[in-house]
């Protein structure tokens, strides 16, 4: 897809990958609506690109049907939806019901409720890129935390879907699995006081390199222009990925002795 004069919306883009992900297209040329349930941080992205920033909660009905109106007012129809927004959520079973429904709402529907939006549009129009910002713990799985590592296999599953659904008619779906990047989320969750939440942020900086988000960002671009489906910053991924469906039961055992080594 080209993205030079496309309109572009990112969820949660007032900080991490999402800012950086906006950065990027919209130095591809794109014009961009910087969407974040923090309107401060959403303005400073914006300022930072040319774009425009919007608050809104992302994880809403209402909240994507605010990005999109706003880049309709802007820019004209979104050509590129990226639904990044994310939290990490509870730790272990997650015991908080409200909890699991709002990691749920924010990890998983976000991405349904986006797609439900966009894509009959561009059904419509002929094309459209919707870009899933997952995780490697998606495709592997996350130490310490049910929650996050079950919502980011199921935006992974939706991803799937949707490119097999579509892909036919026009519409590009990209899924982007990283593992380790330096974002605000993994510094505060290998800084927590809370031993289990640095046990899950150590599963995610030993295990391979710690990436900046503009890396991130450019794998995304290159996916969006290329048609990729499968987006990996880190590499190493694949290999674990093909090695866990390889010896399922190997693999679970040896993420067992992973987990006894970092407690």
């Amino acid at each position: 897809m080209k993205i030079d004069g496309s309109v572009a919306v990112v969820t949660g883009a007032g900080s991490g990958i999402g800012r950086s992900i906006a950065a990027a297209l919209a130095s591809a040329g794109a014009s961009v609506v910087a969407g974040d349930i923090d309107g401060a941080t959403a303005a400073e992205t914006a300022a930072q690109i040319g774009g425009v920033a919007v608050a809104a909660d992302a994880a809403t009905t209402e909240g994507i049907a605010t990005l999109l109106a706003a880049a309709r007012q802007a820019y004209g129809p979104v050509d590129i939806f990226v639904a990044n927004a994310g939290i990490t959520g509870q730790l272990g079973l997650g015991d908080d019901e409200a909890a699991w429904d709002r990691i749920i709402d924010i990890n998983l529907r976000a991405h349904i409720r986006a797609a439900k939006a966009v894509v009959p549009q561009w059904l419509e129009r002929g094309g459209g890129h919707f870009v899933a910002v997952a995780s490697a713990a998606g495709l592997l799985t996350q130490l310490g935390a049910a929650p996050y590592s079950v919502t980011k296999h199921a935006a992974v599953g939706f991803a799937e879907w949707l490119a097999i659904r579509y892909g036919d008619q026009g519409i590009g779906v990209s899924c982007v699995c990283p593992m380790g990047v330096d974002t605000a989320m993994l510094r505060a969750m290998s800084d927590s006081p809370d031993g289990d939440m640095r046990m899950a942020g150590a599963a995610v900086t030993s295990s391979g390199s710690v990436v900046a988000p503009e890396t991130v960002a450019a794998c995304v671009v290159r996916a969006i222009i290329d048609g990729t489906f499968l987006v990996l910053p880190h590499p190493d991924v694949l290999t674990m990925y093909r090695q866990k469906g390889a010896d399922y039961e190997r693999w679970i055992a040896g993420m067992r002795r992973y987990q006894r080594s970092l407690q």
